[in-house]
Order: structure tokens, then C-alpha cells, then sequence
């Protein structure tokens, strides 16, 4: 990914907390990324040890979450910054907490995937498949729109939830079926429509991410507007 589309300043010093910052950010981002990876991995094979890294792992994204956002208190008290810096300073807090949601999805599909019991039960977790893909394809592109600062890019990529949640509509049908078929898979059904819910939401966070770099560009805050809005309020 590439570097921040961000000014530099006169404070060299300043410079050095703003590089630093988005190294930092760019660590949680990879490694949120890679956990979303393994998790869909797991779900694939059923790999109970690679469920338990991706759950451990956890922990260090929770960690940058909060050494992140602490970094950027510190940076508002301190250099008091405005506008476009101000702006920049705020888009990484609020994106860093979108971050660790998906790591905690990520997490939350893992733990489901790895309790793979018999045949049914991995069908019906290969229906999120396809699902899990697009998702996951939506992730790495928003963080290196959000590594660029790309507004138009950021506009294409918030457009592709809908395709998420036409997907997680099609989960929720196949898996009503299994459960009309036999109410036995109940239990299951509903473990892998958790795990398809995790999917769905983090596409979601991919969107919040993406308006996020709007606000930063722009200096426009378009949560909660109809997208069709946004098109016209950037033109």
C-alpha cells in the first residue's frame, strides 16, 4: 500500500508522529486483513490450529487498536492540529475502531468454522464461501484506498456492499433450507449464520472506512447519507 496522501509540515518532528502514526495503521491494517484471511481458511478446512492463532492473534490487534488511538490524543493535545491534519488525526482514530471490529469478526468466524462436525454441517458452512471472498476482496481494497487517501476509489468500494449483503440474503435462504429439511441442524444453522452475519457487518466497517476517507479529503461527513446524495455533494 502507499503512503498517506498527507502535507508536510515545517515541524519536522510532526512529520516523524504523522509517519509514524500511519506505519502504525498500516501494521493493524495488514494484520486485520491477514486474520480475515486465516479465519476464511479455516472455514475452508476446518483447521482447529489455525482457528487458534487467528484467536490469539486477537489480542495484538486489540492492542495497536488502543496504542493507536492513544497516539492520537496525544497528537491533538500536543500539536493541536487543524483542517486537513485535524481531519486526518480523527479519520485514523474512528478507522482504527472499524479495524478491530473486523478483527473480532474475523475472530468470531474462526471459533465457528473450527467446530466443523459432520458432513452436513460443512456444507452448510461452504455456503458462506463465496460470501467470505467477497468480503475479503472488499477489506484489501479499502485499505489501500484508505492507505492513498483515494476518494474515487473509496466511492467505487462502498458501492460493492450491496453485492455483500445480496449474498448474505442468498446464506440466510440455504440455510432456512437446511433447517426446514431437518431440525436436527438448528444448532449448526445458526453457528454458520453467525459467522455469515460477522461477513456482512464487516462490509459494513468497509464502508465506514471508506467515508472516512471521504471526510478526510473532502471535509465532508456523509454517514447516514443515501449514496446517491454523496455522488452530488462531491461534484
Amino acid at each position: 500500500m502507499d503512503n498517506f496522501n498527507i502535507s508536510k509540515h515545517i515541524s519536522g518532528a510532526f512529520n516523524a508522529e504523522l509517519e509514524d502514526l500511519r506505519n502504525r495503521v498500516m501494521a493493524m491494517g495488514g494484520l486485520v486483513e491477514q486474520q480475515l484471511a486465516d479465519a476464511l481458511e479455516v472455514m475452508q478446512h476446518g483447521d482447529e490450529t489455525l482457528a487458534e492463532k487467528v484467536v490469539n492473534r486477537d489480542r495484538k490487534v486489540n492492542t495497536l487498536e488502543v496504542g493507536i488511538d492513544e497516539e492520537c490524543t496525544r497528537i491533538i493535545a500536543k500539536r493541536q492540529p487543524a483542517a486537513s491534519d485535524l481531519r486526518l488525526v480523527l479519520a485514523i482514530s474512528k478507522a482504527v475502531t472499524d479495524l478491530e471490529r473486523i478483527g473480532d469478526a474475523a475472530e468470531r468466524i474462526a471459533r465457528t468454522a473450527a467446530m466443523q462436525g459432520d458432513k452436513r454441517h460443512r456444507a452448510m458452512v461452504m455456503t458462506v464461501d463465496a460470501m467470505g471472498r467477497l468480503t475479503q476482496r472488499m477489506l484489501h481494497d479499502v485499505l489501500d484506498a484508505f492507505a492513498r487517501m483515494d476518494v474515487e476509489a473509496a466511492m467505487q468500494i462502498h458501492q460493492q456492499d450491496v453485492r455483500i449483503d445480496d449474498a448474505y440474503e442468498g446464506v440466510v435462504r440455504q440455510l432456512m433450507t437446511f433447517m426446514m429439511e431437518d431440525p436436527r441442524s438448528i444448532p449448526h444453522v445458526l453457528d454458520v449464520l453467525w459467522a455469515a452475519r460477522s461477513l456482512e457487518r464487516i462490509g459494513d466497517r468497509c464502508q465506514n472506512i471508506c467515508e472516512y476517507v471521504i471526510y478526510y479529503v473532502k471535509g465532508t461527513d456523509v454517514r447516514h447519507l443515501d449514496f446517491s446524495k454523496v455522488e452530488d455533494l462531491l461534484k
